[in-house]
Order: C-alpha cells, then structure tokens, then sequence
C-alpha cells in the first residue's frame, strides 16, 4: 500500500459497504446533544458493493443500490469496521430499507 492512500474494502458476495452520517449535534430546538444521548444515525452512503449473491443456476443478482446512494438501513444492520479514521459498515443488501432520492 502507497504511503498516505487510504485502504480500499471490496465487499463480497451480496455485501454493501456504507459509510454512517454523522449524528446530529443539535436538536430542532437548538439544545447541544453530549455523546451519550445521541442517537446512532440509521442513514448513510453506499462506498462499494460486492459481485452479487450467486443463484442456483450460477448467475449473479444485481444490486438494487449502487456507490453514491443515500439508504436507510436497520438499526441493528452490518458490522462495524474501522480503517484509520474512517468508521464503515458492512452489510448485507436485504438490510438496507431505502434509498433516498
């Protein structure tokens, strides 16, 4: 690995890589959340997707998401995976709810 690039993670098989949004900081109502009562977001951004489940006849399905998309996923969806700084999940497609649009 070249010194300074960030390490790359290809999911495989019918696994989505996400990057979480960051929690809210603020309320509506403008009152400073401390790390304890935030909420982790349920929200992110698809970074890679794998090759696709393979199916009984040797095919393998498409993604309905691809990189770039905005999902909403479970609340208790993927694992948590850190690479330097960067914190990610890595999930299975059948987790993800929604792409917003």
């Amino acid at each position: 690995m070249a010194k300074g690039k960030a390490p790359a993670i290809k999911p495989l098989g019918d696994k989505v890589l996400v990057k979480r949004v960051a929690p809210e900081e603020k309320t509506k109502g403008g009152i400073v959340l401390p790390d304890t009562a935030k909420d982790k977001p349920r929200e992110g951004t698809v970074e890679a997707v794998g090759d696709g489940r393979i199916l009984a006849d040797g095919k393998r399905t498409e993604f309905q998401v691809k990189k770039g998309d905005r999902v909403i996923f479970t609340s208790y969806a993927g694992t948590d995976v850190k690479l330097g700084e960067e914190e990610y999940l890595v999930m299975g497609e059948d987790d993800i709810l929604a792409v917003i649009e």
